[in-house]
């Protein structure tokens, strides 16, 4: 056996065979079949439901002297990984099994021992087979660095006001600025809450994309990708609220506007938040 991946992922008798030229071949720490019930995927028939998960992590350790003083701080835990695996599904809801696994392996890379993380995540009731993804990183690739600074942005509500008064006054304001906006639903209610749900976060989104339309300096954004870029580089926004809200683990309930700019701002950890123009 020759691939790395497969080394790592297959039989003990393989791995030996494929590092018997390296002199100091890294240990590997491993958590194999750990399954987790968790609503996941791309697709509509995903949402609101439930499917199994299995996960493989294989992780290659420095140099340790676990063995020497029995104890488990001088060792990477097995709890360290499946508290990755628990940590990363109960951060938000996620579409993509492949951006699963690159947290999780970012997560364990943040750690002091290990040098390569090995994971594997496959989908047990998609169809006849299992459908999965595996991925190997090593320090340095992990999408997520160690230390990275954390913008705390200000968040600020806009009910009834002028979004370009607002830009205005805080020009000045070195803080990234995030605005949300509030909207009615006028019409009839739909039928069921969920349904309505839809409704109440579009018609959000439908105000910000108005407002947007008539002040160049804002943008709409909706994903967390694109808030931290925003915030990383003085781009004041107007929040979505869709995605972030509906891919949630423990999203609100509520769909009041300002009820949701106080989740938000709580998620985004918030310097600041703000509500101006509510009576």
């Amino acid at each position: 056996m020759t691939d790395e991946t497969t080394q790592a992922f297959g039989p003990l008798e393989g791995r030996a065979a494929g590092t018997a030229a390296s002199a100091t071949p890294a240990d590997r720490i491993s958590v194999r079949d750990h399954e987790v019930a968790v609503e996941i995927g791309a697709f509509q028939a995903e949402r609101g439901v439930t499917q199994r998960l299995r996960f493989d992590v294989v992780v290659e350790v420095g140099a340790h002297d676990g063995a020497d003083t029995d104890d488990v701080d001088d060792i990477l835990s097995y709890d360290t990984v499946t508290e990755a695996i628990t940590a990363e599904l109960a951060a938000e809801r996620l579409n993509l099994l492949e951006t699963l696994a690159e947290r999780i392996a970012a997560r364990l890379l943040a750690e002091r021992q290990p040098l390569r993380v090995f994971v594997r995540i496959q989908k047990l009731d998609r169809g006849p087979g299992k459908l999965g993804v595996e991925i190997v990183r090593g320090r340095g690739e992990a999408a997520l660095a160690e230390g990275a600074d954390v913008p705390h942005p200000l968040v600020v509500h806009l009910g009834q006001g002028d979004l370009s008064v607002l830009l205005d006054r805080l020009a000045d304001d070195p803080r990234p600025l995030i605005v949300t906006v509030a909207a009615t639903t006028d019409g009839p209610r739909a039928a069921t809450a969920d349904a309505q749900r839809h409704i109440d976060l579009l018609a959000i989104e439908q105000a910000a994309w108005a407002l947007a339309g008539a002040e160049p300096r804002v943008k709409v954004v909706a994903t967390r990708t694109e808030l931290d870029w925003a915030m990383k580089n003085g781009q004041p926004v107007l929040w979505a609220p869709s995605k972030l809200v509906l891919d949630a683990v423990d999203g609100p309930e509520s769909t009041d506007p300002v009820d949701l700019t106080r989740w938000f701002a709580d998620e985004m950890q918030a310097e600041e938040l703000r509500i101006e123009g509510v009576a």
